[in-house]
Formats: C-alpha cells, sequence, structure tokens
C-alpha cells in the first residue's frame, strides 16, 4: 500500500474549505496534517471542526515543523507569493488559489521557486475543470468550431463586492479584474489552446462605491474597518494574442445592469459557442443557419467542481500527471491583468512582453 501524502493548508477562509472537501473525498491517497492561518481563534476552530491535529498561525512554523508532501495556498491575494516560495522552499508541490498574485512580477518569482526546486506549482483556475468547461472543449478540440479569432468574457454583478480584504487594493491587487475576470479571461485562453497574449487596451471606473442600496448581493465575506475599499467597480478591456485571437472582457462588482451575468462567447471560422448558462453552438449546415443545444443540462455545476480540481492536484503530486493549470498559465494571465490596468492608467494599448 502507497503511503499517503501528508497535505498543509495555509490560510483558512471560505475558500479552503472547498480544497479541505477534495482532501476528505481522496483520504485513501492524502492527508491534511496541518493547517494554518494568521487569526489563532479562526484556526482553532478551523482544525478542530475538521479534526486536525496541527495548527498554527505562522506558516514558515509549519513547514519547518511537519514534512509536508503538498500544501494548499487560499491566502488572501498579497500573501500568496510568500507562503507559496515558502512552500516550495520546504519541497512541498503546491496549488495556489486564482489570482496567480498581485502583479506579474510576483507570479514570475513563484514560477522561478517551482523550477529552482523542480516542484509543481498548480494555480487554482478551477473553471477549467467545470462540466461546461469539458462539454464546450471536446467540441473544440474536434473542430467543430474550426479556428477561433473572437472572444467575449463577461463576468458582471450589479451589487457584488465580497467586502473584507476583497475590497482593499493592497491585499487584493484590484478589484472585479483581478477576482472575477481573472475566471472567464483564463477559461477563454484555456478553450483557445492557451494563446500567448500580445497586447492589451484596456479602461476601469471607480464611479459607484460599496453598499449603494439595498439589494440582493451574491458571496459577502466578514468585514473590518481594517479594510479601505479602494478597487475599482468595473473593469473592460480589448486583448490580442498571438495566434490571432481577440477577447474583450467585461468584470464588475458594481453595475447598473437588471440581472448578474456570467457568460463566455468563442465565435470561430465553422461556428461559434456560448456558455450562459448553458451551453448552446451556432453554426450553418446543408446551405441553413442552426442553433444546436447539447442534451442534458450543460451549465457549470459546482457539485464535484472543486473535488476535481483537488483530484488533479494530487493526481500530479502522486503520478507526476501532466499538470492542466500550470504556472506559466497563472503568469500569463497576470500580465493580462497587469496590462490592463497600466492601459487604463495611461490610457493607450499597452504590449505584453
Amino acid at each position: 500500500m502507497n503511503k499517503k501524502i501528508r497535505v498543509g493548508i495555509i490560510g483558512t477562509g471560505n475558500i479552503s474549505t472547498y480544497h479541505m472537501a477534495g482532501y476528505k473525498k481522496l483520504s485513501d491517497k492524502c492527508e491534511v496534517v496541518a493547517v494554518c492561518d494568521i487569526d489563532e481563534d479562526k484556526v482553532k476552530s478551523y482544525a478542530q471542526k475538521y479534526s486536525i491535529s496541527n495548527y498554527y498561525t505562522d506558516y514558515n512554523e509549519m513547514l519547518s515543523e511537519q514534512e509536508l508532501d503538498a500544501v494548499s495556498v487560499c491566502t488572501w491575494n498579497s500573501a500568496h507569493k510568500d507562503a507559496v516560495i515558502a512552500a516550495l522552499n520546504n519541497k512541498a508541490d503546491v496549488i495556489c488559489e486564482k489570482p496567480m498574485a498581485v502583479n506579474r512580477f510576483e507570479a514570475i518569482e513563484m514560477q522561478q521557486a517551482a523550477k529552482r526546486n523542480n516542484k509543481l506549482l498548480m494555480i487554482g483556475f478551477v473553471r477549467r475543470f467545470g462540466n461546461d468547461a469539458k462539454i464546450l472543449k471536446s467540441f473544440i478540440d474536434n473542430g467543430s468550431l474550426g479556428d477561433i479569432y473572437y472572444a467575449k468574457a463577461t463576468y458582471l454583478r450589479r451589487n457584488g463586492c465580497p467586502g473584507g480584504w476583497f475590497k482593499d487594493s493592497k491585499y487584493s491587487g484590484g478589484g472585479p479584474l483581478i477576482d472575477l475576470g481573472v475566471h472567464v479571461m483564463d477559461l477563454v485562453r484555456y478553450l483557445s489552446n492557451t494563446p500567448r497574449p500580445i497586447s492589451a487596451y484596456g479602461a476601469v471606473y471607480s464611479n459607484l462605491g460599496l453598499d449603494r442600496a439595498a439589494g440582493p448581493k451574491g458571496y459577502v465575506i466578514e468585514d473590518s474597518s481594517v479594510f479601505k475599499f479602494s478597487v475599482e467597480d468595473m473593469a473592460t478591456a480589448l486583448v490580442r494574442f498571438d495566434n490571432g485571437l481577440t477577447m474583450f472582457v467585461e468584470a464588475s462588482f458594481n453595475l447598473n445592469i437588471k440581472q448578474d451575468t456570467n457568460v463566455i462567447e468563442l465565435f470561430g471560422t465553422k461556428g461559434g459557442a456560448k456558455i450562459d448558462p448553458n451551453i448552446e453552438f451556432f453554426m450553418d449546415i446543408n446551405g441553413r443557419f442552426v442553433d444546436v443545444k447539447p442534451h442534458g443540462d450543460s451549465a457549470l455545476s459546482f457539485t464535484g467542481l472543486f473535488e476535481s480540481e483537488i483530484e488533479h492536484f494530487v493526481d500530479c503530486v502522486v503520478n507526476k500527471t501532466p499538470c492542466r493549470a500550470t504556472a506559466e498559465d497563472g503568469v500569463m494571465v497576470m500580465k493580462i491583468i497587469d496590462a490592463i490596468y497600466e492601459s487604463a492608467k495611461l490610457k493607450k494599448e499597452v504590449t505584453i512582453d
């Protein structure tokens, strides 16, 4: 019988519970033996909830005391770099939540640390593991859309800033672009055979502010006066890639729209496709325009979504399976995000190295 891999989790906020569920499901292959959070009461309660005997408030202490094979980094964005590099330097394979970092320079440092230590650094692009992505990619890989040359990546909320550290650029690195846009931009890139971005023209707006009116709100975290609202309401951009693909991006926490939307559209030489939330294809067959819907529910299902991601990570750690969401992918998306923010500031197109 193979020895179980020993796992540590750094950061015990909401997203870590999804990682934990994935590890628990794979209890025959891995065991979470230690958890860490800067809030001692929080991490102690978390450890008790999941029956974990070792908890820490300093991940360096955890890494030195525990022999860990794998680590999940689930902190706020500004802490990703140091936590990831510390884990890699302690010879653990790492999965880091998206976005990879707060800028491309930190992301590159993390990528270099993984190479230097010859360890895996996987980025938590969970949409790559969705049932909708699997269905759509099978059609794309089979040639149903032809060459994809234009895409729309939209993730808009009317009243959807989670608050807490998400609203403070010091901790988050940005607003909806880096929190929500990262998902849809990466998904488009993944479905389009991971082209390299070459330029971006973007704009960001901070016109509406936080808590504008009473109304439905999505995911909200416990807030604190420690965090200051300093992120954009909305971002938009046009991104060019080296294979000829152009991607239009929209992401918002606050926008005067009728309802929240999370839509991906791909346009190819043979057909188009849309996820909204189910998949639909648009093409011409026998001289007729046709709209095609796959049988069954093709909308993104959160049931088993993170479990599939963690299962892949553990498979990569145990069996050295090629990773589906690499550090290079994380760096590419961070380069796009940086270029959009820079373009918005300079009010002109920015070249991506």
